[in-house]
């Protein structure tokens, strides 16, 4: 390639998928290329903030974005007795107007998305989403698929439904849920695939929204928690990645009243931070256990009142930097924040609201890498043995060092970066 490629990147509305492409960036700029990124309303400004290019999708004016962010929170808020219930449960109540929404972002977004393609004109483009915007495939250059959420939304008979949290071998379970799932999506997915043919795009099969690309894909699935799967998917277009891990600023933690007791991170993604009652009952139990928390409560830091002395609120922190220097991660088992853990060898303490997290709690309990528990149904006994069960595992310890030596050999950000670059040289060498 006789000049830097432009790289537009383009991650879903969520900070999982946004942290992930940021540190694919990282490494594509580092080898040559120039990432860009496409913003969705409610992202200004995340991706400047480590140096990259913005292009702002046409409705992403400050009070678009306000209005982005009010409806989602709204929308999660209104959600949040649906998270008590089991995956299955959830499909009426969840998954189904969740799949409604996207197809209304990628209705709304096309005009605008295409508009951007044409005036960014990118050598390629990685979409790290769960559905197919048709402006990226007419945009006429290679394009990328990443899937940062669980392995799980690649399909096979040895892999458990998405979404189900279920163990493959419950074969009965799997079937069920299948169908469940169908059901549940048809009505978003018939008008998804009406506004594809609209747009000149082949339909999908009945339940996907995403096809795997011509090109490559980029699976975030490490070695250690992958599934053995019936149907290898074929490298070099499938190439799965040891974690994806952005270079962040060091964080130094904060100074505590009690400074006594190993160190512990939690956080349940920008939008759990919403529950702010859940966290409160957590806050109470983890005062009375031996150890130091830092916890992210996103935009909410006012509403909480009484924090015990072993507890430090923020509404942000680099969680790559807190991840390496904790004893123990508890989250809500987005893909992203599961394969840091993995990555920094800490164990994971999973308590899922929703989408792929049912599905990594249930892998990392299968691969005593971390434990399973509800999100609120738990007594504070319960919590606080929990807690402590994983800090005194020196067997689940020793396991995750292992992990973690294995994957930061083999960093994704490198292995991704590199095979893009390749898929462009493949390109020029076809003429």
């Amino acid at each position: 390639m006789s000049h830097s490629p432009v790289i537009a990147l383009f991650p879903e509305a969520s900070f999982g998928a946004a942290l992930n492409c940021v540190g694919i960036a990282q490494e594509l700029q580092r080898l040559g290329a120039t990432p860009v990124f496409i913003c969705h309303p409610g992202f200004t400004g995340v991706f400047a903030e480590y140096g990259f290019r913005e292009y702002h999708l046409r409705d992403a004016a400050p009070s678009s974005a306000n209005e982005a962010e009010d409806y989602w929170q709204s929308f999660i808020r209104n959600q949040l007795s649906h998270f008590d219930l089991d995956p299955e449960a959830q499909l009426p109540t969840y998954v189904s107007p969740t799949w409604e929404a996207i197809v209304d972002t990628v209705e709304a977004a096309e005009e605008g998305l295409e508009a951007l393609l044409d005036r960014i004109r990118p050598d390629a483009i990685l979409l790290d989403n769960v559905i197919m915007f048709p402006a990226i495939i007419r945009a006429g250059c290679p394009w990328v698929r990443v899937v940062s959420c669980a392995e799980t939304e690649l399909p096979d008979v040895h892999v458990p439904p998405y979404l189900s949290g279920l163990d493959p071998k419950d074969k009965a379970a799997c079937r069920r849920f299948e169908k469940a799932y169908l059901k549940a999506t048809d009505a978003a997915h018939r008008r998804y695939n009406a506004f594809r043919k609209a747009r000149g795009l082949d339909p999908l099969p009945a339940g996907n929204f995403l096809e795997t690309s011509p090109h490559l894909n980029l699976v975030l699935a490490p070695t250690a928690v992958r599934y053995t799967r019936k149907q290898p998917l074929d490298e070099p277009k499938f190439v799965f990645l040891e974690g994806c891990v952005r270079s962040e600023t060091r964080f130094d933690p904060p100074q505590f009243p009690v400074e006594d007791g190993p160190l512990i991170y939690m956080s349940f993604g920008s939008l759990g931070a919403i529950d702010t009652h859940l966290i409160e009952r957590m806050i109470d139990v983890f005062a009375t256990v031996p150890a130091r928390f830092l916890i992210n409560v996103g935009g909410f830091l006012e509403a909480y009142e009484r924090v015990p002395d072993n507890v430090f609120l923020g509404s942000w922190f680099p969680q790559p930097s807190v991840v390496a220097q904790s004893a123990l991660f508890i989250h809500h088992g987005g893909n992203n924040s599961y394969c840091e853990a993995l990555y920094h060898g800490v164990p994971s303490l999973i308590m899922p609201y929703c989408w792929d997290g049912h599905d990594n709690a249930q892998r990392a309990q299968a691969t005593g890498t971390g434990l399973h528990m509800h999100r609120s149904h738990w007594t504070a006994e319960e919590l606080e043995a929990a807690v402590l069960a994983l800090l005194q595992d020196a067997g689940m310890k020793a396991r995750l060092k292992a992990i973690s030596k294995d994957m930061k050999a083999n960093p994704g950000t490198s292995r991704a970066a590199s095979a893009v670059l390749d898929v462009l040289r493949a390109k020029v060498r076809a003429g």
